[in-house]
Parts: structure tokens; C-alpha cells; sequence
């Protein structure tokens, strides 16, 4: 019986204020061609396993991850890009409603996310953190997701086991196969429907239709439709 949820953050319950995704904007400003799988790993390494004093200071670490010059015209585009991101991004429509639910169901729900500080203004800005009962944040920890002792973390504050608890994020491979790494089950928000991958929603409110008819264990149970080509994002 599921007794927890693990939600990931932008993407899953807060919406990007720009489109491309800010992460896909750094990969566009910084003119890198690679895999946007090895590209990802790298600048979240860089970018959101420890605290900078600014974006400025930040940016100019992802630079030289990369190799490249951190002059001033590339860090004001990132810095501008990202700050924009932070002030129009907001909670999915659903969301609010959706974690009030939960909680009146006595469920305990932890955040876990890659990411930098500013995530905590927008936490603040829609008052979210009185749903949270455990906040994991890799620039806290010096960890992403993919490493296992992130999720063990976060079950600890929650004080419960792997078996009763579910992962939901919408990326395959860090929200996916990290929380399975640390024996999660998962399942995968899919708001434009475009992946063929199972155990899916399309949003928050089938999540809470599985929870009101008792079949969120059996859906969370599907065997997954995890080839290598779908770990792309």
C-alpha cells in the first residue's frame, strides 16, 4: 500500500516560465553539440550540487565545465534566461488542489530536486513547502538524483520504506531510473502524452483518480517500458 509520494519539481508540479526549458536554453547559449543525456549530467553536476553566491559565480562554473570562455555576454544571457524562468514559472493548475488532497489522505509527501537556490523563492512565492514533509535539494546535499543515497534520504525523513512509497517526475532518466536505482517504484507525468513509456499519468488529477479507486499500487506495479532510446530527453 502506497503511504508516501516523492515529487520532482519543475516539470512535474511547477510549470517552466519560458519554453525551451531554461536547462535546453544553457545548452543553445553555450553552442554545445553533444547528447543532450551527457550534456544534462554535466551541467547539473556543476550547476546544482553546491551553493554559489549567484548565478553569476554559478554560470561561470557550467563554463568551465564546459571549456568555455565565461565572458560577460554569455553569463548576462544565462543569468537573464534563468532569472526570467524563476519569476514566470508557476504551479501547474491542478497542483495545489491535487497536494491538499493527498495530505487529507494522510499521505506524506517529500520534493526532491536537481537544482540551484532560487528554487526556494518560488517554493516561497506559492506558499508550497507547507505541503512537504521532507525537502532533498542536490545543491544541499552535493548529490543529484541519480545517486541513491538522495531518495534513502528522503524516505528517512519521512520514516517510511521504498515498498510504500512512489516516485513521480518527468524525467525518465533522473526522476525514473534514479528512484528505481533505490528501489522505488515510479511513474512517469507525461503532460503532452508524447512518450511511450508506462507506468504513466498525463497529470495530477489521474494520480489522484488511481488514489480515490485504490488502483495506484496496480498501476504503479506495470512492468516498465524502458528501452534506451526513451531515456533521452
Amino acid at each position: 500500500m502506497v503511504k508516501g509520494i516523492i515529487f520532482d519539481f519543475w516539470g512535474t508540479l511547477v510549470e517552466n516560465g519560458i519554453h525551451p526549458s531554461p536547462v535546453n536554453q544553457v545548452k543553445y547559449i553555450l553552442r554545445l553539440r553533444m547528447p543532450f543525456k551527457e550534456f544534462v549530467v554535466r551541467f547539473e553536476e556543476a550547476m546544482m550540487t553546491r551553493e554559489y553566491a549567484d548565478l553569476n559565480e554559478a554560470f561561470t562554473a557550467v563554463c568551465e565545465e564546459f571549456r568555455i570562455p565565461p565572458n560577460k555576454y554569455i553569463l548576462e544571457r544565462l543569468v537573464g534566461m534563468w532569472n526570467k524562468n524563476e519569476f514566470l514559472g508557476k504551479p501547474f493548475f491542478e497542483v495545489i488542489d491535487i497536494l491538499e488532497y493527498l495530505k487529507s489522505q494522510g499521505l506524506k509527501i517529500a520534493l526532491i530536486s536537481n537544482t540551484n537556490p532560487t528554487i526556494m523563492r518560488v517554493i516561497e512565492k506559492y506558499k508550497l513547502d507547507q505541503y512537504f514533509d521532507a525537502q532533498i535539494l542536490s545543491y544541499k546535499e552535493g548529490k543529484l538524483k541519480t545517486d541513491p543515497e538522495l531518495f534513502q534520504k528522503a524516505l528517512g525523513e519521512i520514516g517510511l520504506k521504498a515498498k510504500d512509497v512512489i516516485m513521480i517526475g518527468d524525467s525518465i532518466q533522473t526522476d525514473i531510473i534514479g528512484a528505481k536505482n533505490a528501489g522505488l517504484r515510479a511513474i512517469l507525468i507525461d503532460r503532452m502524452n508524447k512518450r511511450d513509456y508506462q507506468p504513466k499519468i498525463r497529470n495530477l488529477r489521474e494520480l489522484k483518480e488511481l488514489v480515490e479507486n485504490g488502483k495506484l499500487d496496480e498501476h504503479a506495479n506495470q512492468e516498465p517500458t524502458l528501452r534506451e532510446d526513451l531515456a533521452r530527453e
